[in-house]
């Protein structure tokens, strides 16, 4: 009669086991990473992983949106906590950009992955949303330039997962070098016109999204 109670609780630890494979090889290599590499660090067969979850999208919905979102909201209580619209736009960004170069998954959810989710959609959105908010405060306020968009600052965290992927051991340094850089760009002060139209960058945005 404790059979099937035992094959129950073995199916519990197989997931779990699951769970946090997963977590930890989307971190390491993002959300594209082989499930065969999740089985593997799990210690169960590939067949046991699409069993429990047969989609990619499925083991990425139970496995990432509670600790992302989590980042998440870490990132944007400091950025709000800060005392201007400025420093509030400037934490926000570096905050992602620095969540992006610490966790693969993390950065591939903010710069748009194919290999995204339902759920972790959602938390992007929230996270855009907040964004938006940011930078119109920014703008608002005359310490942002006028003329910079949403689309802008998504292709910086697009190019910022870019970097963590193929700077090595130095990507967080090369990132905040970066970062700091593009900030100063951003400012308002001593703005010089862009060479290009926002309806441009957005057309640049759909096809990254696309890809």
């Amino acid at each position: 009669m404790t059979e099937p109670r035992a094959l129950r609780a073995d199916a519990r630890r197989n997931v779990e086991k699951l769970l946090a494979a997963a977590r930890e090889v989307f971190c390491e290599h993002g959300l594209g990473a082989p499930l065969g590499a999740v089985a593997a660090r799990a210690g169960v067969s590939i067949g046991t992983l699409y069993n429990r979850f047969p989609t990619r999208e499925a083991l990425i919905d139970a496995a990432l949106p509670e600790l992302v979102a989590c980042e998440m909201a870490a990132v944007a209580d400091h950025a709000l906590a800060e005392p201007t619209p400025w420093r509030r736009f400037a934490t926000y960004l570096k905050g992602l950009c620095a969540s992006q170069t610490g966790d693969h998954a993390i950065s591939d959810v903010i710069a748009g992955s194919p290999y995204t989710s339902a759920a972790l959609s959602a938390v992007c959105k929230d996270t855009f949303t907040l964004g938006a908010r940011l930078i119109a405060d920014a703008q608002a306020d005359g310490s942002l330039r006028a003329d910079v968009t949403l689309d802008d600052i998504f292709i910086a965290y697009w190019l910022n997962a870019r970097l963590g992927e193929h700077s090595g051991p130095d990507a967080d340094v090369a990132s905040r070098r970066h970062i700091a850089i593009l900030l100063d760009g951003l400012r308002a002060d001593g703005a010089t016109p862009l060479p290009s139209a926002p309806a441009h960058v957005a057309a640049v945005v759909r096809h990254l999204l696309q890809t």
